[in-house]
C-alpha cells in the first residue's frame, strides 16, 4: 500500500484489495465445487470398481448373468442359466461390508442395523440386492443381477431363440394400439429386459414416464423420464414410495406409464389409471401362469390404504389388463424363453378371470449344442382386437402375423 496520502485512504485501499482477495477466493471455490459436481459419477465408478475388484471379472464377463456372495469367501456365479461356484473371494468380512456401503452411498441409501437391506444398482445400471447381519445369519450377502447392453429389442430375442418372428410382431402391434400389457415369470426369468425390449416398439414422439425401485430399465426413445423410489433417512424423513411416484407421474402429462415392477400397493394406482385414459402401460409381475399373474395383481391392489371389496379388485383387474407375457427359465439348459402370449377376457358368470391363449412355446428338442429348442406358436385364437390394426392404418406393419387380423 506504498504511496498512500493518509492513514483513512490507506485502509480504503487495503479493504479494496481484501474484498478482490475474497472475491477471487470464492471464484476459485465456485470452481472448484463445479469440477467436483462434474466429477462426482466419475468418482463413484471408480470408487465402486476398487471395492468391488474380487468380482471384477465376472462383472466384465458377458457371459456371467449373476453374481451371487453368500460370504466374503464363499461365491457363485450363474453363467449361460446355470450356477458355478467360483475360488473369488473378498479378504474379510469387512471389505465385503465396506463394498456395500460403498453401493449404497453411489445410490443414496443407507444400510445399518436398522434398515439391513439394500436395494440399489451400480453405475453400469447392473441391479445390487444386499443384507447384512443379524438378519444375514452367516454373513453378509451380495447378489447382483448382471445389465446386458447387447439386447435393444425383440429381434435380439428373436436371434435368441427366445421368442418368434411372428409373435414379436404381435407385440409391437399391441404397444402400438395401446394395449397394457404385464410381464410375467419367476425370479431370474428376464422380466425386465424383455420389458425393455418391448418397450422399444413405443412410437419415438411419445413422452414415456419411467417409474422402479432401482433404477434397470434404459429406454430407446429420446423423450423419457426415469422416476427412482428412495427409502426414508434414519429419522423416517425423505422417503419416496413407487405409489407416490406413480400419483405424481399423473400429472406429468405422460403417454405411457412403465413400472419396473409392482410389489405392493401400488397396483391399484396403476390399475385405476389405466381404466381412465391412460392405457399402453407396460409392467412385471412375478407370477409362473397366465391367471396367476391376475390373481397376485388383485391381491397386491387389496393392499393399498383403500377399503376395496375383492369383487371390485378382481372387475378392475381384468377389465385393465389386455395381454400376458408369460416367461420361463429351463434349467435343463439354463435358457429363458416366452411361453405363453395371453389375451386376459374379463371375468365369466362366476367371477373367474378368462383368458384366450394366443401363443404357446412347444418344445421340439435340443439343438447340437444341446440347448432346447422351442417354436413359440399361433393357437390359431384371434384376439378380440383383430381389426384395430386395419381400422387404425396399420397394414404396412403386418408382415407374419396376417392370420391373426381381419379387415
Amino acid at each position: 500500500m506504498a504511496g498512500c496520502s493518509s492513514n483513512l485512504s490507506c485502509r480504503a485501499q487495503g479493504v479494496n484489495e481484501t474484498i478482490e482477495k475474497v472475491a477471487i477466493l470464492e471464484a476459485l471455490v465456485t470452481v472448484s465445487v463445479l469440477e467436483a459436481l462434474m466429477s462426482r459419477e466419475a468418482i463413484f465408478e471408480a470408487s465402486v470398481d476398487y471395492f468391488l475388484n474380487p468380482i471384477r471379472e465376472f462383472l466384465l464377463d458377458d457371459s456371467v448373468t449373476e453374481i451371487m456372495v453368500n460370504r466374503y469367501d464363499e461365491i457363485y456365479v450363474e453363467r449361460r442359466g446355470k450356477l458355478e461356484e467360483t475360488d473369488a473371494s473378498f479378504p474379510n468380512p469387512d471389505a465385503l461390508l465396506s463394498a456395500i456401503h460403498n453401493i449404497a452411498q453411489y445410490v443414496g441409501r443407507q444400510i445399518d442395523l436398522d434398515r439391513p437391506i439394500l436395494d440399489a444398482r451400480l453405475p453400469d445400471g447392473s441391479r445390487v440386492h444386499a443384507i447384512i447381519p443379524p438378519s444375514a445369519r452367516q454373513g453378509t450377502h451380495l447378489t447382483i443381477r448382471r445389465f446386458k447392453r447387447d439386447i435393444f429389442d425383440m429381434n435380439d430375442f428373436v436371434r435368441l431363440g427366445s421368442l418368434s418372428q411372428t409373435a414379436a410382431e404381435f407385440l409391437e402391434i399391441a404397444v402400438r394400439l395401446r394395449k397394457n400389457i404385464l410381464v410375467a415369470g419367476g425370479t431370474g426369468t428376464g422380466k425386465t429386459t424383455f420389458l425393455n425390449a418391448v418397450s422399444t416398439a413405443i412410437p419415438e414422439e411419445e413422452r414415456i414416464i419411467v417409474i422402479e425401485d432401482s433404477s434397470e430399465l434404459k429406454l430407446s426413445q429420446k423423450h423419457c423420464v426415469y422416476l427412482e423410489a428412495q427409502e426414508p433417512d434414519a429419522d423416517g424423513h425423505g422417503g419416496v414410495s413407487i405409489r407416490q411416484l406413480f400419483v405424481a407421474s399423473l400429472r406429468m402429462r405422460p403417454d405411457r406409464i412403465l413400472v419396473g415392477e409392482v410389489r405392493r400397493g401400488e397396483a391399484l394406482d396403476m390399475v385405476q389409471s389405466m381404466l381412465s385414459g391412460h392405457s399402453g402401460s407396460l409392467t412385471t409381475i412375478h407370477a409362473n401362469a397366465p391367471r396367476d399373474a391376475l390373481i397376485r395383481l388383485e391381491t397386491l391392489s387389496l393392499m393399498s390404504d383403500v377399503d376395496l371389496p375383492v369383487y371390485v379388485a378382481r372387475a378392475q383387474v381384468a377389465s385393465a389388463i389386455h395381454l400376458v407375457v408369460q416367461l420361463s427359465r429351463f434349467a435343463e439348459d439354463g435358457s429363458r424363453k416366452v411361453s405363453r402370449i395371453t389375451e386376459a377376457c374379463g371375468l365369466d358368470e362366476n367371477d373367474r378371470y378368462q383368458f384366450r391363449d394366443l401363443f404357446i412355446s412347444r418344445l421340439k428338442g435340443r439343438d447340437s449344442n444341446g440347448a432346447l429348442v422351442a417354436d413359440l406358436e399361433t393357437t390359431g385364437e384371434k384376439p378380440s382386437f383383430t381389426r384395430e390394426p386395419y381400422e387404425m392404418g396399420m397394414d404396412d406393419s403386418i408382415r407374419f402375423t396376417k392370420e391373426l387380423w381381419e379387415r
